[in-house]
């Protein structure tokens, strides 16, 4: 086997566990990762417009308000409209959302930073360098994406 075979394959292996870990987290609690991402960035800074969770989360705005919208569905966001000002919603988390989101298990990403912080500097600086360069390989510096590890549609998120 070539050492690009080597490579290929852990960008394989890469990719089935965020893809295990994604079904898993539906799985133990009807949520998918971007769900749970913007229930936890509700729960960190309360009762926020959409377009600042979108910027606090890394994602579009229309990919939040689709999100918030599954979630309000569910029982576990509340939007509101602001008494100031009736352009403005805001949304928070219910009393379930609270306690679904404490129920749900780790996100993949969480392990990852906790090992990425242990490692030196230098070490940080080649594995982004070198998943640069790898991104760039494959066409792909371009793609819009988040730091939130969910195989599937981007912009497309699932229902709870």
């Amino acid at each position: 086997m070539s050492d690009y075979d080597d490579i290929l394959i852990l960008i394989r292996r890469i990719m089935r566990a965020v893809d295990l870990q994604s079904k898993q987290l539906v799985k133990q609690s009807g949520l998918t990762a971007p769900q749970l991402v913007v229930m936890q960035s509700l729960r960190r800074h309360g009762k926020v417009a959409p377009s600042v969770v979108a910027r606090h989360v890394a994602l579009s705005q229309a990919t939040i308000t689709s999100i918030l919208e599954r979630l309000e569905k569910a029982g576990l966001v509340r939007r509101e409209r602001s008494e100031t000002d009736k352009r403005v919603v805001y949304a928070t988390l219910t009393e379930e959302g609270m306690r679904r989101l404490e129920d749900a298990p780790e996100l993949l990403q969480a392990g990852f930073l906790r090992q990425y912080r242990k490692l030196e500097p230098w070490e940080r600086s080649m594995l982004v360098s070198s998943l640069e360069r790898i991104a760039s390989m494959m066409d792909a510096e371009g793609i819009d994406a988040s730091p939130i590890l969910e195989v599937g549609e981007l912009d497309t998120p699932r229902s709870a």
